[in-house]
Parts: C-alpha cells; sequence; structure tokens
C-alpha cells in the first residue's frame, strides 16, 4: 500500500463504515485508511439498542463489524478518540489523544448529538438521552436500583426507549408536548391505536405536557410541569429529536448550515472534504434514517474509487416501528395536504389500520398499523411514482376489489415486482432475496442476511425476509431453519468436527475448502472455532495458526481502550515471594507504567503498557504468561486454607498451585477459571467458577458449572472426593470433556445449562472414561509451551510486533 492514498474519517458509525465497506469493495489497496472513533466501541448498530433494552438482543449481538475487521482489512481504528482539529491547509486532522493523522480526503461522518431540552436541573444525575451504548448501559444499572422512569418525547426512539424501560422492570411514564403520539409519522387515528396498545403493556402517557424543571439534589426526583404538576422520577430519558454533529466543521472554515453542506456527490466546499451521513446537509436536508445514509454513502464510495456515479439525488423515507408486538409503518405524506385524497381502512376488533393517500393517481404517503404486510409495497410505489388509478382499493386492502377475502400473505410475497425493494436500508430487492434463496443455498434468515445484508441494519424486513424464505424455500419452507456457527456456513459445531474426523481436515482452509464454506476466506468468528476444534482434535499433528487467533491471543496482552496493553504475568494461586515482586516492581519502573493493580484472581495486572514496550517487557519479566487475553485457563484462586486460617480444613493454596500449574496453558473453547476454598466459607468464591473446589472434613467437594459474571450461575455439585490426585484426575476429565463438546466461545456455565449435569455426570461416573480424558488432556498440554518461549529470538518477536495496526482496540 506504499502508493495508496490516505483517508481519513472522523466518525465510527454505521454511515461512515459502510461507505468504507462499499470502497474497499470498489477499490481494495488505493487508500491507506484511518477511523476516529469517539466511543470505545467497533461500529455497531444504534438502532438496535432499544432491542438490546427490551432483551431482543445483547450488546454483542448488535456489533456489525468487530475488532478483526479493521484488522483484516488494515484500517488503522483510533478508538476512545474525539477529533478536536482539522487544518484544511496541512490536510491534517489531531485528536483529543494528541495524534496527528494526515490525509489525502477527508470524511466527515460525525453523526448527530441528542437535542437535551435546556431545563433547569437538567445537569443533574439520572437525566440522560438514549443514542449510545453508554446510555443503554445507564439505563440497566438505574433500573437495578430505581424503579420510576420518565421519557420525554413521543415520537419514534421515545416509545423505543420507554418499551426497553419497561422490560428492565421500571414504571415508565411517557410526557409529549403533542396531543397524540409519533404525530411526525401518523396520523391521529393510528396514533391512538398506537396508545391503546402500549398502555395494555403497561405504559403510562402524559400528553401535551409542557416541561419546566427537573427537581432533586444531586439526583433527579422528578419532573415539574408548567401547568404546576409534577411527576416523580428516578430517571429522564430525553428523546425529543437530534442534531447534526457541526461544531467541528465549522470551525474548520467547512460550509455548515444545519448539517455539513454537500453537493450530489457528498462534497463539500473544501477540495477534498466530504460528509455522509446524519452529519451532512443534502439540498437543505439533514436525514436521520439509515436508508438514506447508506444510499449517500453508496455515492461517496463510487466518487472516491474513481467509479462513475450519477450522484445522490434525495430520498423518500419510511418508518417502522415494532415495539414488543406492536407493528407500526409510515411513509411518505400522510398529513392529506391541499390537492390529495385519503382512503382508509380500520379494524378496531383486529386492531388493524391502513391509509393511503393519493395526489394526481399517484401514492404519496402511507399509514399501516397492525398488519404492516404490505409496507415494502407500498413505499416501492411511493418511490416509483407510478400511476396506480384503479388499483386504490387493491393497494388499501391487500386484496381485489370485488374479493370475498384477502389474499394470503405469501400470495402477495409472489405478487411483489422482482425490483420491489424489501429491505430499505440496504437497498436490497426481492429478485436478490430469491436469488440468494434459490441459487445461492441460502436457507435462514442468517444466510441471507450475510449474502445479501438484507434485515441487516433495523430488522424491520425480517418478516418480509422469512415470509421470502417460505415462498421460495422449496422444501425447506416448513422445515426447521438450520442455523451454522456463522453466517459462511450452515455447518454446526458438531457436524464441523464430526467431518474433521471423518475426512481428517488438518488446516482451516481444508476444512473451509472441503466442507462449502460460502465466504472462502472465513470470518472473525468461524476461523478462530476452527482453529480450536483442529487443535482440540489433533493435539500432536496441527500447528496453531496464529492468523486465526484473535489479535490479543497473538500479542499476549490485552488493549485497552486508549491503545495501550494490559500484561498480567502467571501468579500461581495468588502466591509470591519478595524477590518476583522486586522484579515486577522494577520492571514497572523501567517501562513506565502508569498502573500495578491487583486483580480478582490474585494477580497483578501493569495496565498502560506501550505497544513497543512488550516484547522488551515480557523478556525482562521472565515469567509466564497469565493468559488473562485468552480463551485458556485464566486463574486459580485460593484462600489461605488451613495453612494460616482457623477454619481451614484442607491446603487449598498447595490444592491450587497444583491446578493452576496442571492445566496452565490449556486452550478451551472459552476462557476458564477455578478456585479452591479451604473450608464450606468458601472465601475464595469457589461456587461460582467454571470448576471450584471446597475443602470438608476429610475431603473435597467438585463443583462445576458457575459464572460470576453477568449472568450470575451458582455451580452444581459434581461429585465429593477424598485426595489431591482424585481432585486432579477429576478436574482434567471434566475440562477435557468440556474442550471436547462445547461449541466455540462457550462457557462452562452455558455449556451445562444446555447438555445437562446428569449428561455429565454419566460421561465421567467410570473410572476408565476418566483416565482416557485425562491422557488426552495431558497429550494436548504436552505440546503447549509459554507463549513467549514460542518466539527464539529478540529480532523475531519485534517483527512479529511491527504487524499490529496503531491502536485497533480489540474484543475477546
Amino acid at each position: 500500500m506504499d502508493n495508496a492514498k490516505k483517508l481519513v474519517m472522523i466518525g465510527n458509525g454505521m454511515a461512515g463504515v459502510r461507505t468504507i465497506e462499499h470502497l474497499l469493495k470498489l477499490a481494495p489497496g488505493a487508500y491507506d485508511i484511518t477511523i476516529i472513533g469517539a466511543e470505545p466501541h467497533p461500529n455497531y448498530n444504534r438502532i438496535l439498542l432499544s432491542s438490546v433494552l427490551a432483551g431482543g438482543a445483547d450488546m454483542k449481538d448488535i456489533v456489525i463489524n468487530d475488532w478483526n475487521w479493521y484488522e483484516e482489512n488494515r484500517i488503522r481504528l483510533l478508538s476512545g478518540h474525539t477529533a478536536i482539529k482539522i487544518d484544511t491547509k496541512s490536510n491534517t486532522v489531531t485528536t483529543s489523544r494528541g495524534t496527528v493523522a494526515e490525509y489525502d480526503a477527508l470524511i466527515l461522518a460525525t453523526g448527530s448529538n441528542p437535542f437535551m431540552l435546556p431545563l433547569p436541573g437538567a445537569d443533574k444525575e439520572g437525566v440522560i438521552a438514549f443514542r449510545d451504548i453508554r446510555d443503554c448501559e445507564i439505563m440497566m444499572e438505574t433500573s437495578r436500583k430505581y424503579k420510576k422512569a420518565a421519557v420525554i418525547g413521543g415520537g419514534l426512539l421515545g416509545l423505543e426507549a420507554a418499551r426497553g424501560l419497561l422490560h428492565l422492570g421500571m414504571d415508565v411514564s411517557v410526557v409529549h408536548i403533542h396531543p397524540y403520539l409519533m404525530e411526525r409519522q401518523l396520523d391521529q387515528a393510528a396514533s391512538k391505536m398506537l396508545q391503546k396498545e402500549l398502555e395494555a403493556q403497561g405504559m403510562k402517557f402524559l400528553l401535551q405536557k409542557n416541561s419546566e424543571s427537573i427537581y432533586g439534589r444531586g439526583r433527579v426526583k422528578g419532573l415539574r410541569f408548567t401547568d404546576g404538576s409534577e411527576l416523580e422520577a428516578d430517571l429522564i430519558v430525553m428523546a425529543v429529536g437530534i442534531r447534526p454533529n457541526v461544531e467541528l466543521a465549522k470551525s474548520s472554515g467547512i460550509d455548515v448550515n444545519r448539517g455539513v453542506v454537500v453537493n450530489d456527490f457528498m462534497e463539500t466546499n473544501v477540495p477534498g472534504v466530504y460528509a455522509v451521513g446524519e452529519c451532512a446537509e443534502h439540498r437543505g436536508i439533514a436525514y436521520g434514517l439509515v436508508a438514506p445514509l447508506y444510499e449517500q454513502g453508496a455515492v461517496l464510495a463510487k466518487r472516491l474509487a474513481g467509479v462513475e456515479t450519477a450522484g445522490y439525488a434525495g430520498s423518500v423515507t419510511s418508518t417502522k416501528l415494532k415495539v414488543s408486538g406492536v407493528d407500526v409503518f409510515s411513509a411518505g405524506r400522510y398529513d392529506e395536504p391541499s390537492g390529495t385524497r385519503a382512503m382508509r381502512y380500520q379494524d378496531e376488533v383486529e386492531g388493524v389500520y391502513k391509509k393511503i393517500v393519493l395526489q394526481d393517481d399517484k401514492l404519496v404517503g402511507a399509514v399501516l398499523f397492525g398488519d404492516t404486510g404490505d409496507g415494502a409495497q407500498l413505499f416501492s410505489l411511493i418511490k416509483s411514482g407510478e400511476s396506480v388509478k384503479g388499483k386504490e382499493k387493491e393497494l388499501l386492502l391487500g386484496f381485489a376489489p370485488g374479493g370475498s377475502s384477502a389474499a394470503s400473505p405469501e400470495s402477495r410475497l409472489e405478487a411483489m415486482a422482482g425490483d420491489e425493494i424489501v429491505c430499505g436500508c440496504n437497498g436490497v430487492s426481492k429478485a436478490t432475496i430469491q436469488d440468494a434463496i434459490l441459487n445461492k443455498d441460502c436457507t435462514s434468515v442468517s444466510a441471507i442476511k450475510a449474502c445479501t445484508k438484507a434485515s441487516a441494519s433495523c430488522g424491520g424486513c425480517k418478516p418480509l425476509v422469512e415470509g421470502l424464505l417460505k415462498v421460495y424455500g422449496g422444501d425447506a419452507a416448513g422445515a426447521p431453519v438450520k442455523e451454522g456457527i456463522c453466517g459462511c456456513t450452515t455447518l454446526s459445531r458438531d457436524e464441523i468436527v464430526a467431518e474433521i474426523k471423518r475426512m481428517e481436515l488438518k488446516s482451516v482452509k481444508e476444512v473451509m475448502h472441503v466442507l462449502g464454506w460460502d465466504n472462502p476466506e472465513g470470518c472473525s468468528k468461524c476461523r478462530p472455532s476452527l482453529n480450536y476444534y483442529l487443535g482440540m482434535l489433533w493435539p500432536m499433528e496441527y500447528k496453531d495458526e496464529k492468523e486465526s487467533r484473535f489479535t490479543n491471543e497473538r500479542y499476549h496482552a490485552n488493549i485497552q481502550k486508549d491503545g495501550t496493553y494490559s500484561v498480567v504475568p502467571r501468579i500461581y494461586g495468588g502466591v509470591t515471594s519478595p524477590a518476583e515482586l522486586k522484579k515486577i516492581a522494577e520492571v514497572a519502573e523501567k517501562f513506565d507504567v502508569p498502573m500495578v493493580k491487583f486483580t480478582g484472581g490474585q494477580r497483578l495486572d501493569l495496565l498502560g503498557v506501550k505497544k513497543e514496550d512488550l516484547p522488551k517487557m515480557w523478556e525482562e519479566l521472565d515469567m509466564p504468561s497469565g493468559h488473562a487475553y485468552g480463551k485458556a485457563l485464566r486463574t486459580v484462586k485460593t484462600c489461605v486454607g488451613e495453612t494460616f486460617c482457623r477454619f481451614g480444613t484442607q491446603d487449598s493454596i498447595g490444592m491450587g498451585i497444583r491446578l493452576e500449574k496442571e492445566f496452565e496453558r490449556l486452550n478451551t473453547p472459552a476462557k476458564v477459571k477455578l478456585a479452591v476454598s479451604g473450608c464450606p466459607r468458601n472465601c475464595a468464591e469457589a461456587t461460582i467458577k467454571d470448576f471450584g473446589v471446597v475443602a470438608i472434613d476429610g475431603g473435597w467437594e467438585l463443583h462445576v458449572g458457575g459464572n460470576g459474571g453477568v449472568h450470575v450461575r451458582a455451580t452444581d455439585l459434581l461429585c465429593v472426593v477424598k485426595t489431591q490426585d482424585e481432585v486432579v484426575e477429576w478436574a482434567s476429565a471434566f475440562l477435557q470433556h468440556y474442550r471436547e463438546n462445547a461449541q466455540w466461545n462457550e462457557r462452562t456455565s452455558v455449556w451445562i445449562e444446555r447438555v445437562g449435569l446428569d449428561s455429565v455426570k454419566k460421561a465421567l461416573e467410570n473410572k476408565e472414561d476418566r483416565e482416557a480424558l485425562y491422557a488426552r488432556i495431558k497429550t494436548a498440554l504436552s505440546q503447549t509451551v509459554d507463549p513467549w518461549k514460542e518466539i527464539v529470538s529478540e529480532r523475531e518477536l519485534r517483527k512479529n510486533f511491527e504487524s499490529l495496526p496503531e491502536p485497533a482496540q480489540v474484543q475477546i
């Protein structure tokens, strides 16, 4: 990439990164790309934050491009950096952390900021917006301590925030200044039906209320209105609108109106500087929905790649809301301006409302409530501007005038034209999805998503995608949808492992080729899992494929949000010596380590280490890695046991050290934590570990499947044994059985819930079976060495680090 131009993008959101995705396909290698992102996260789907709150998705599920994507595409990601200065004369961008990035082309993708009402008291703790992951986290944390929430704003975002808070168990009131909800997308009839449905779910509404102030001392206690009434609230979420984030552009001499002013090719008034997404203003409009922003990104990518394009001409927008089973669709004009006529259908019993707005025999607007199946077809007609004369009743009712009954959803989908857009966010037509099902063996929604990106953004089109799968899926239409380990394959973990064994496949590439991966290069989900399965099955023959491991595991340190690293040497059982402590202290001083912290696993963590210091630091420490970054044995936590404690019944320190030395460097499907408590008082918290040992009079209780993380799970009692040798035997057998049968990235707590404790007990009950498992785990361990000893010289060590891009955060 020596001849590549330098492209810097400010913003790591959906519109900007979609532009980069297009550019990478159109002109791979043409640009050396740097992305500056203020949040300490990879590119994620902001639209699905409401699904996270409502329990329909986890945080990991809304990530669009994970950390490995940036590395695989050689993109330098400055996460946690805020751009503070653009010098359009020297073509540089300066970040809040002092990094200066040069550019030949600059994309402003700074998005928008939530509008916070300037109310007295708006700066109190507990007053937030609903815009990013941190806002979601605050809502979740607040719901554990407090019960009353108020959402200011009865629009799309406010209602989704309110539904999420209801799911979290809070008492939620929505405050809206207008007489009915979603007045920008719905007419009054549809809005009242929506309100009725949401009230039935427990949501409360205060309409035509004008907020005056927020009261409380340090933390919010409630909201006061201009009519003198009050509403108690421990949390206030403002969802009253967004404003394009233009301050940086404005201070840099770039033309700004409401947004950053751009032409049809997303160019600003400054040569080489472009803007895309919510921050951009095109022909006087700043869009806040994802579909037009993706259309802008496609045009900009072509412009940067030198591909001829007609330019961006603006967008007709649509809105789809799904709140716990309530379906709402709105597109175009719904307010019946002069010169238009409207047709309505309303069924209060079934909870269905439909309205279309016509002008000059053309469809110009539509509102659907309860039954939104015709939304894509109506939206396509609005955008095309074709005449619908004579078809008005059919469009409204969903069946031909004079017909006796409504057409089935399947027949409606079959009748859709091939060029009709199903996924507005990503511009995916019915014909594209049909082709994926019929000709590319996409037999699940996830496979269609991976192949076409349909339903990959807001998810509103998922019912249509599922419907098309039923129509064109043939024999698979009525069968359970088959999901693979990732979008590259429909094969499950068990099928893949069985085929690797049967055909004796010995490399990641070979597995993907022989088993017919849709993506011949694999992805960041399947490559690490295949690498693990091959190493587990062929410990003596398979050579670990470093490029298929997560970056943290390749560089033996945890990268932090500021781009520095965390180094954790192994301290067996939490027991150290003055000499070892002195060595760690000397190394920390020599390399100016900003912080040394005791971890929850009784080790020392050296935080804030520079990338370039990692090789020499490990060399001078001359201690085994604690694998704080790996899918491996992390820690064995111990209490002092009978050695010092008056309650101790066994030598928990000695037992813990023995287990840690027995299993260090063991690769596992997910991270594994052990603990040994010297008595039933359980000071080492052994009953929330993957494998816990609790001393009792005359023996040891062995516990399995615990987790002390987000989803806390107490262990199940596996058995009781008498000797330390038996503890090691059972621990070895259990861990090897887990290694051989769990899915990649599946913690023991999840695995035990899936397979059941009885199945594990049965697999380990015979001593011969335990001894066989013990032998296999010993074979696997015999092939491992401390990661730093794999690199035979400092020269090779440093060379290994040269390929690590400047700071790109990596998630394990």
